[in-house]
C-alpha cells in the first residue's frame, strides 16, 4: 500500500515539474519572463501625483496624495487658472528622487512628418517603468545624470504602450512631458506615438493597469477612466499625440501598416486626424468597410496590426504601405522580440523588447534596448549606452 501511494505522489510530481517546464518554455519563447518579487514600495502613495483636473474653462485642480495605509490619505489641493504656467513635482518612492517640471496650458497637436537629418533614439513598450525608461535614456546621452536634455536637435521616438502592467504609470507620463518641454529649448523634439494600451486608458479598459490606480483613483473621488479622461490634463494632452510619424523618412507606429491602406488615398495627417477623431471611442467591427474602420481596428489598424509576425506577407505587401507613405522603412513595437530586429529586408524593424520592471524582478532577467539611427544606419541601442549595428 504504501509503495503504491510512493508510485502515486511520485507520478503527480513528474506530472507537476513537466508542467511546470512546459510553462517556462512556452513564457521564454514568448520572449516574455515570470515576475516576482515585488517590492512594497510599489503601493506608496505619499507624495503620488500630480493628478490635474479642469475645474471648469478658467480653474485647474492640482492635487497630490498625501498619507499612508495606516494614518489614512488625503489630498494636497491647489487650484489654478487654466492659463498659467504651473511649477509641478513628481516623486518616485523606489528611491526617493523627484523631477521637477512646468504645466503649460497650451497643448498643441505635433506634426506628422519630420525631415532634417537629426538623429533618431527609439524605444516601446516600457509599460509604466520610470526607472528603467530614465536610466536607459541616460546611458545613451538623452538627458544628463540631472535629468536635463543632452540629446540636442535630435529626436526621442516613443513607440507607443508606455502605460499599464506597473506601477509607476504617472511617473513615466509626466517623465514624457517634462522631456517634451525641455528638448523644445533646444531645438530637438520628443515624440509620444500612442500604442493601444495608451488608447485602453482612454476608452476606460484598464484591465492592464495596476490595481494601485483603482486605489489612487478612488482617493480622487473619481473612477479609473477618470484619469485619461478630457477633464484631465493628462488625458488632453494624451489626446493631441499621433499615431503614425514619418521622421527622416522613417514611419514610427505602435502596430504596423495593414496592406489594405494602398486602396485608399490619404496622408499620414489625415490617418491621424481620423485616429484622433476616435480616442475616446471604443472600437467595434461594424457592416461597412472604409478607411476609418481600417484605421481603428483592432486587428488591422494601426495601433494594433501584428500581421509582420503572424500574417502570411510578401515583400510586395509590407512595401506597399511604405510606398503609400513615402517611407524607407517602418519601426514598429507592440509584438515583443528577444532584441531589436530586421524583418523583410530591412522594410521592417521590430523594437519591443522586455524590459525590466521598477517593483519586482524577473526571470529570466531582461535588459532594455531600443533603435538608435544615424546617417541612414539603424543600430541597436543597448541598456549600458552600447551600439551595434542591425
Amino acid at each position: 500500500m504504501k509503495l503504491r501511494i510512493i508510485r502515486y505522489l511520485k507520478h503527480i510530481f513528474i506530472t507537476l515539474i513537466t508542467l511546470l517546464l512546459i510553462g517556462i518554455i512556452i513564457v521564454v519563447s514568448l520572449h516574455g519572463s515570470i515576475g516576482y518579487g515585488t517590492n512594497e514600495l510599489s503601493t506608496n502613495l505619499q507624495n503620488e501625483g500630480p493628478y490635474v483636473f479642469y475645474q471648469n474653462d478658467s480653474i485647474v485642480n492640482v492635487n497630490y496624495i498625501k498619507g499612508n495605509k495606516t494614518d489614512g490619505f488625503y489630498l494636497n489641493k491647489k487650484e489654478y487658472k487654466t492659463d498659467v504656467d504651473i511649477k509641478a513635482s513628481s516623486f518616485f518612492p523606489l528611491d526617493s528622487t523627484s523631477f521637477q517640471f512646468t504645466i503649460s496650458p497650451n497643448i498643441e497637436i505635433p506634426k506628422s512628418v519630420y525631415d532634417d537629418g537629426e538623429p533618431i533614439l527609439a524605444i516601446s513598450d516600457i509599460e509604466s517603468g520610470y526607472k528603467t525608461f530614465r536610466d536607459f535614456l541616460i546611458e545613451n546621452k538623452v538627458i544628463n545624470e540631472n535629468l536635463n536634455w543632452s540629446f540636442g536637435k535630435g529626436h526621442l521616438v516613443l513607440v507607443g504602450d508606455f502605460v499599464d502592467r506597473g506601477y509607476s504609470t504617472t511617473n513615466v507620463l509626466w517623465f514624457i512631458y517634462k522631456l517634451e518641454q525641455d528638448a523644445k529649448n533646444y531645438g530637438g523634439h520628443v515624440h509620444f506615438i500612442l500604442g493601444n494600451h495608451e488608447l485602453y486608458n482612454m476608452q476606460g479598459k484598464y484591465q492592464s493597469a495596476s490595481h494601485k490606480y483603482y486605489s489612487v483613483a478612488s482617493i480622487l473621488g473619481k473612477q479609473h477612466h477618470n484619469l485619461f479622461d478630457q477633464q484631465s490634463f493628462i488625458g488632453r494632452w494624451m489626446a493631441s499625440k499621433n499615431t503614425i510619424e514619418r521622421i527622416n523618412g522613417n514611419l514610427f507606429v505602435h502596430g504596423g501598416i495593414h496592406p489594405e491602406i494602398a486602396n485608399y488615398d490619404v496622408s499620414i495627417e489625415q490617418v491621424n486626424q481620423l485616429n484622433r477623431k476616435n480616442y475616446y471611442h471604443s472600437y467595434f467591427p461594424k457592416p461597412e468597410k472604409n478607411l476609418e474602420q481600417l484605421i481603428i481596428s483592432t486587428k488591422k489598424g494601426i495601433s494594433w496590426y501584428r500581421g509582420y509576425f503572424k500574417d502570411d506577407l510578401t515583400q510586395e505587401d509590407v512595401e506597399v504601405g511604405l510606398h503609400k507613405f513615402k517611407a524607407k522603412a517602418v519601426i514598429v513595437g507592440h509584438t515583443i522580440q528577444w532584441k531589436p530586429k530586421k524583418y523583410f529586408n530591412g522594410k521592417v524593424i521590430a523594437i519591443d523588447v522586455k524590459h525590466p520592471k521598477d517593483y519586482n524582478k524577473n526571470w529570466p532577467s531582461k535588459n532594455s534596448e531600443g533603435l538608435y539611427i544615424n546617417d541612414h544606419i539603424y543600430y541597436r541601442a543597448k541598456a549600458d549606452g552600447t551600439r551595434i549595428q542591425l
